[in-house]
């Protein structure tokens, strides 16, 4: 999940800072997801889904 929300953080042109600032947490927040030290909740991975207007998927195969 770090690496997905990493690529797509940086396909979106976006630094930690600026993808923290959408979603009204710290950017050390962000680091600490991307970087794997922190599981984040489904609900955060929604919020970054939405603000980078994306639509959230989970599937089981």
């Amino acid at each position: 999940m770090a690496i997905k929300i990493r690529d797509l953080r940086e396909r979106e042109g976006l630094s930690q800072r600026e993808l923290a600032e959408r979603l009204g947490k710290p950017q050390s927040t962000i680091a600490r997801i991307e970087n794997g030290n922190v599981n984040p909740s489904f609900k955060t991975i929604e919020e970054i889904a939405n603000k980078l207007g994306k639509h959230l998927q989970i599937r089981f195969i």
